[in-house]
């Protein structure tokens, strides 16, 4: 696996810069290939006071390349270091005898870099992008006030768009995690079909699961909830995920829900300038709107607690202006809480909508608030949605399931062969290799 920015860790403090989703991904992917008989390598950039070589499981460890100095570099520019990685990460798989059957790349920095190194290594090349800038950019435009520049210069689009189309083309496979990402790589990117296998995120159904009713209130009460309707967010402080869209729907529902709160617990431990700013609009804008006093900024939820979290909540909702698909979403229905998702993103397409999850538009603070409303106010909806998400969750998500479909778009790719023309894959497989400080063997 090769998946450059943001603290990719044994245990990653979500929330924090660029450390969410995909970094949950990329672990969870890793351990359940491992428990099919591979050996994974999690290559990513060092920086800070991170180690050189970090363990994850009995299978599975981190290799981390120093590029760019320690401190830490926003992904839309890590790009910029990737000659300094691909040089540093050459020198490690050269000095140790470092051997793979493939090589998967998570996001488009990434994608730059591991093109190189499978190169180097003469072995197959498989990109997950994630997220398409094409796509980011223009759901973006939509109510982006600030002007196209100052949006270019934050999210380097042009650089992003241009390198995506040539790490996704000259890829032996591409793993689309939606239906729709499917489609904006066939449009936008010109990247056939054939190309592409379509394997959505997992959530890990071991944590995830719903519990009795009387369960559920032990755990509201305590986490100091009462017993009013609580609707709950969970995510990173970014823009994109709309939390001000949220905000301004709940608000809308608050006029005819008087008693509902609004739970936004959002961002790391630690924030960032940048993420100050966002929370402070936000708190700013719950003034504007009279609902200071029922919207709570809790903050960072440790992952020890996030499941509860999410069963102490009456309805979740993932208000994203941009979602590539909303694995809090899956995470919350496999926990039996009702959901609302967004319309802009690639979950919804992959769900039985009024029976799995109900979507809404965010841009529309009326629609949002009415979907929202819904499930407060129909106790029959409310309870099909808790019955039914969980199913869909086991059914389709689970790490085990994504692990297979990787595997089997691997298989079923032609032209997926070394050199030596006999790369196969099939669990147990994976040739011994030393590691640095210890042996496999």
């Amino acid at each position: 696996m090769v998946s450059t920015h943001g603290y990719v860790t044994a245990h990653p403090p979500l929330g924090a810069e660029d450390t969410g989703g995909q970094v949950v991904y990329v672990l969870e992917l890793s351990k359940r290939l491992a428990a099919l008989g591979y050996e994974v390598d999690v290559w990513t950039r060092r920086f800070a006071d991170l180690a050189d070589v970090e363990p994850v499981s009995e299978r599975v460890r981190i290799l981390r390349v120093p590029c760019g100095g320690r401190a830490f570099i926003p992904k839309e520019y890590l790009y910029r270091h990737a000659a300094e990685w691909c040089e540093g990460a050459r020198r490690l798989a050269r000095e140790h005898g470092l051997t793979y059957d493939f090589v998967d790349s998570h996001y488009w920095d990434a994608g730059v870099m591991a093109a190189r190194l499978a190169r180097d290594l003469g072995v197959p090349h498989v990109h997950t992008p994630h997220s398409l800038g094409l796509w980011k950019r223009d759901r973006m435009l939509e109510d982006w006030t600030d002007g196209p520049e100052a949006m270019e210069r934050k999210y380097n689009f042009r650089e992003r768009i241009a390198h995506e189309r040539a790490v996704a083309r000259d890829a032996a496979l591409v793993v689309a995690t939606s239906h729709q990402q499917l489609d904006i790589l066939a449009s936008g990117y010109g990247v056939p079909s054939s190309h592409v296998a379509v394997v959505p995120p997992g959530y890990d159904d071991r944590r995830f699961f719903p519990v009795s009713e009387r369960r559920r209130r032990a755990i509201r009460a305590r986490l100091g909830w009462g017993d009013e309707p609580v609707v709950l967010a969970i995510g990173r402080l970014a823009r994109n995920k709309g939390y001000d869209l949220l905000v301004d729907g709940f608000a809308r529902l608050a006029r005819r829900e008087p008693a509902a709160r609004l739970h936004l617990a959002v961002g790391g431990a630690q924030r960032s300038p940048a993420e100050e700013a966002i929370l402070q609009a936000l708190l700013a804008q719950a003034r504007s709107l009279g609902v200071e006093r029922r919207v709570d900024f809790a903050g960072y939820v440790s992952d020890a607690e996030l499941p509860d979290v999410y069963r102490a909540a009456d309805c979740f909702v993932l208000s994203s202006r941009y979602e590539p698909f909303g694995m809090t979403a899956v995470e919350a229905m496999a926990c039996g809480t009702p959901v609302v998702a967004t319309l802009h993103g690639g979950l919804h397409r992959a769900l039985a909508v009024g029976s799995d999850a109900l979507v809404a538009d965010p841009l529309d603070a009326a629609a949002l608030g009415s979907a929202i409303g819904q499930v407060l106010e129909t106790p029959r909806l409310r309870n099909r949605l808790r019955k039914m998400g969980p199913r869909r969750a086991r059914a389709v998500f689970t790490w085990d399931a994504v692990a297979r479909q990787v595997l089997a778009g691997v298989r079923d790719r032609p032209g997926m062969l070394d050199a030596s023309g006999t790369f196969e894959l099939r669990p147990g497989t994976a040739s011994p290799r030393s590691v640095v400080g210890r042996s496999r063997r």
